[in-house]
């Protein structure tokens, strides 16, 4: 079975494979988990990309490989299943908040500075939970990011980009024509395990913020460029 789901269970954080097993009452060998830089849109006009599927199971992996691989779609594999779903998970609540970003023309500079940090802000978390760094430099993890932060297809930049722009979250949400922004509900979710693995998540607290305390863009812009200054 393979999980393309990007998101983590309300009220447990609990990653999609995680879910998968207890309700299917099956182990992990037998669970992949599929991310990467995947916009449906394009990749159903045959747009070429690549994508990551992982599993504790070489055998599973490579199976899943060798159906999905062709000329349109490259296929990698990798054992980190942890890495591979927080990166899928974790970077909508970064997209989220670089479409805030664009919708207040902040500027480039601002963008990238935000997607580094976002990026680290990430991978702290995943090897927090016991995922490989290097995960987080491949397709689950920068490869998903910079589609999902730049492309006006990505639902959770476009929740950003509105609310930037001085809309509500209903008005936002309600413009994706009942699409739906994993983003929001994971933004909660990415706090929790952070302060339960006692991991610093400056940018996902600050998205939730927007989202759920009524904090302003412009406000929640201040808070972030008034931290205490550190070594990167």
């Amino acid at each position: 079975m393979v999980s393309a789901s990007k998101g983590l269970e309300q009220g447990t954080d609990k990653r999609m494979t995680v879910v998968l097993g207890e309700e299917l009452q099956v182990g992990p060998e037998q669970i992949c988990a599929l991310s990467g830089p995947n916009l449906a849109h394009e990749i159903i006009v045959g747009l070429p990309t690549s994508t990551v599927v992982a599993s504790n199971s070489t055998s599973a992996s490579g199976a899943i490989q060798a159906i999905m691989n062709s000329s349109e779609l490259r296929v990698y594999t990798n054992s980190d299943v942890i890495g591979t779903e927080l990166g899928g998970a974790l970077k909508n609540v970064i997209a989220i908040s670089a479409g805030v970003c664009d919708g207040m023309a902040l500027g480039d500079n601002a963008k990238a500075a935000l997607l580094t940090r976002g990026l680290a802000e990430m991978t702290r978390q995943g090897v927090a939970m016991g995922a490989e760094e290097a995960t987080f430099s491949g397709n689950a993890g920068l490869g998903d990011l910079l589609a999902t932060c730049f492309s006006k297809l990505s639902r959770n930049y476009r929740i950003g980009a509105a609310l930037g722009s001085g809309s509500t979250l209903t008005e936002a949400r309600n413009a994706l024509g009942g699409q739906v922004a994993e983003g929001v509900t994971t933004a909660p979710s990415a706090v929790s395990l952070g302060r339960s693995q006692g991991v610093d998540m400056p940018i996902a607290e600050i998205t939730r913020q927007i989202l759920f305390d009524g904090i302003s863009p412009k406000e929640a812009l201040l808070r972030m460029m008034s931290r205490q200054p550190r070594a990167e």
